[in-house]
């Protein structure tokens, strides 16, 4: 029985620099993407043409729902809408508006108020408000500067509100 002769023979492998394996990868990768091109085409061949597709935009801003005003006092109702224009609009501190529409609590209330007085008559209620829990409060300004978040700036038009209401103002 004659048998083949063996070699071993050892191949030392061949190290390819950086650039010889990108042209090798980016050789197989445009290979594969022809080929999805082509399933692609054939898969998509018995569609009809369609319209081309539309430029996307932005979707329309969302303005959630107005809130009905639970007061029929006009201050009340005056405070309840700059506290919903807050939660609307933004809040900020040290000026009356910021360039993104952030009201303050005086700039809120002086956007809803109809007369000058009445924006007057609903800060004096807001004050008498927070200096009930807030002794040292001297000006809404001063507060509203001090607070770190919306959060006790919309609590006290709640408040105010709702004690204009009880006072029938």
């Amino acid at each position: 029985m004659t048998t083949a002769p063996t070699t071993t023979e050892t191949r030392t492998p061949v190290e390819l620099d950086l650039d010889a394996r990108l042209a090798m990868v980016g050789a197989l990768m445009d290979e594969r993407l022809a080929l999805a091109n082509i399933a692609f085409e054939v898969d998509t061949a018995h569609l009809p043409a369609a319209d081309p597709i539309p430029a996307v935009t932005a979707p329309p801003l969302h303005h959630p729902a107005s809130v009905p005003c639970p007061y029929s006092t006009p201050i009340a109702a005056t405070l309840h809408r700059a506290r919903v224009r807050l939660e609307t609009g933004g809040w900020c501190t040290g000026q009356l508006r910021d360039e993104q529409g952030a009201a303050c609590l005086i700039g809120a209330i002086r956007a809803e108020a109809a007369t000058r007085g009445q924006a007057d008559d609903a800060c004096t209620v807001l004050l008498d408000a927070i200096r009930r829990d807030f002794a040292d409060a001297d000006t809404i300004p001063s507060w509203n500067d001090r607070q770190a978040s919306p959060r006790l700036a919309l609590l006290y038009l709640d408040r105010a509100a709702a004690l204009a209401d009880s006072r029938g103002a």
